[in-house]
């Protein structure tokens, strides 16, 4: 990296104290980002065959291989965090404790998401698995002081009536905790053709919109998930570069690309950290915000994120401002929170140039 000048505005660059900068996080996925150790509790508590692993195990069972092939490889490590997320308590459990470990590297707002019909398989209702994660989230929030927001994910992998039953039931929780809804999972060409129907319902609903799309397909299927389901934001869609059409209309409408560089590399997605088009969107005007995607299983913080991006590519604090405010302006945050999250970065901006 080549040398700069002393003046005030290059004393910035690359002297970012990430872990202490207000941060926030809008991709976020529950079930990849719980602890090892209240997984091996919770086995314990099932009485789990595995209930005997130690913390180190669990640890390798929920953490992306090495040389991770493909997101269907990567999906794979979400098999054991949902055999212990079928209980009330343990989905509010879960969902505190990923508020409190993101407060704790001060994340001031923090969009989590989940699929709510992976938590059924004990005879939960999609209404009890909604209310017992919001549950945990406003107990973290009345704990740390943190903001945030649930989003119901809808499976690709699924039916378009499953997607219309989970957006059915979270409907009275809209505004009360639940702030957007996502379709996620393995990501096929074409797949937003499926949901049109459901996703139509969701608007009407009065939902917000984010959907998983350019990350293990075309830049095709961002087109389509922003002009045939009406997404406000992309879950990834560092692929619009091989669709110009894609492009164009994220740039064109604003559209945030909730962009996750590490898990972009696990699944292989990207080959190399190097090679990856993040900077060279936020250059170009894309609207784009930096996410874990799953802390546990990529191994990942948004401390560890943001150092990444910072290392490989050179983030100076007006890139990161510029990044931050972006997502500010981008997540399904009430106005009233979205003032409280610029007055953080605010203050920190001026005590970080001491004025």
């Amino acid at each position: 990296m080549s040398k700069r000048t002393t003046d005030k505005k290059d004393m910035i660059t690359n002297k970012t104290d990430y872990k202490k900068a207000p941060k926030i996080e809008l991709h976020c996925h529950l079930d990849g980002s719980l602890r090892p150790e209240s997984v091996l509790d919770e086995l314990k508590v099932i009485e789990s065959e595995n209930a005997d692993l130690n913390v180190d195990k669990i640890t390798e069972l929920l953490t992306v291989p090495e040389n991770c092939s493909s997101l269907v490889e990567y999906l794979s490590c979400f098999e054991l965090p949902l055999m212990v997320m079928q209980t009330r308590r343990s989905i509010e459990r879960f969902t505190y404790e990923v508020f409190q470990d993101a407060s704790e590297e001060n994340v001031k707002y923090l969009e989590l998401r989940f699929a709510p019909i992976l938590h059924t398989k004990l005879g939960l209702s999609l209404h009890e698995v909604i209310e017992s994660s919001i549950n945990g989230m406003n107990r973290a929030k009345a704990d740390f002081g943190i903001e945030g927001g649930i989003i119901l994910c809808c499976m690709k992998n699924y039916s378009e009536k499953a997607a219309i039953d989970t957006i059915k039931a979270g409907e009275k929780f809209i505004g009360k905790g639940i702030v957007g809804i996502d379709l996620a999972g393995p990501e096929d060409e074409g797949f937003a053709k499926k949901f049109i129907e459901a996703m139509k319902l969701a608007r009407t609903l009065g939902y917000n919109i984010t959907v998983h799309a350019g990350e293990a397909a075309s830049g095709k299927n961002v087109y389509d998930a922003i002009t045939l389901l009406g997404a406000q934001r992309i879950g990834h869609g560092i692929r619009i570069n091989d669709s110009q059409n894609a492009y164009d209309i994220v740039k064109k409408n604003n559209i945030l690309l909730e962009v996750c560089p590490t898990s972009n590399v696990d699944t292989n997605t990207i080959v190399n950290i190097n090679l990856h088009p993040v900077i060279d969107y936020l250059k170009d005007g894309i609207g784009i915000s930096i996410n874990t995607d799953n802390r546990t299983v990529s191994n990942t913080t948004m401390t560890k994120e943001l150092n990444l991006i910072d290392s490989v590519f050179g983030l100076d604090m007006d890139s990161y401002k510029k990044i931050y405010y972006n997502t500010v302006e981008s997540s399904f945050a009430s106005d009233e929170v979205k003032c409280r999250l610029k007055r953080n970065f605010e203050e920190y901006y001026h005590e970080f140039l001491g004025i």
